[in-house]
């Protein structure tokens, strides 16, 4: 038992350390925890820790030291259109000037799921979710395209939903 503990001690310090990029390190443990994780988000700390060879308690150290660094994060995953929301979209946005100023104020709208900086065509796209088009209406002309720096934007809205899955693993 005390070995197991401080082999998690030691593991867990090489799992603060940064990589290059600033990013945490994360050990072939903690990329297995992940992966239990997103196979089954409810599933019980001990059956990961016979999965991972930890205890439940080191496994319940290393999840919350991953939600603490936000490698990851633990939440139920909808299908919009079964709890009310009926219009979905991605809407590339165009910019003029600071683009991470766009994106922080989208990513402050309660509509917005999901900014991305990109190269190409857009300088940013962001996933809307909306009650109905009134709704989105109102997002895309009266708050979007009212931002300051935002050039143009361009929506496609979503017609069918055939794939959502977070399950890809670590690598």
């Amino acid at each position: 038992m005390h070995s197991e503990v401080v082999a998690s001690r030691s593991a867990d310090q090489r799992d603060l350390r940064e990589s290059r990029h600033g990013n945490p390190h994360l050990d072939a443990v903690s990329l297995a925890i992940i992966e239990q994780l997103q196979e089954d988000g409810r599933r019980p700390y001990a059956a990961i820790g016979k999965a991972v060879g930890l205890s439940e308690a080191a496994v319940r150290q290393r999840v919350q030291k991953l939600l603490d660094q936000g490698v990851m994060q633990i939440v139920a995953v909808t299908d919009p259109l079964t709890v009310g929301f009926r219009r979905q979209a991605m809407v590339g946005v165009n910019v003029e000037g600071d683009v991470e100023s766009v994106a922080d104020a989208l990513t402050g709208m309660s509509e917005v799921e999901y900014v991305v900086m990109t190269a190409g065509s857009f300088d940013i796209l962001a996933e809307i979710v909306c009650e109905d088009d009134d709704h989105l209406l109102d997002v895309i002309n009266k708050r979007i395209r009212a931002l300051p720096g935002v050039r143009s934007t361009e929506s496609f809205v979503y017609l069918k939903l055939k794939k959502q899955t977070y399950m890809w693993g670590t690598r």
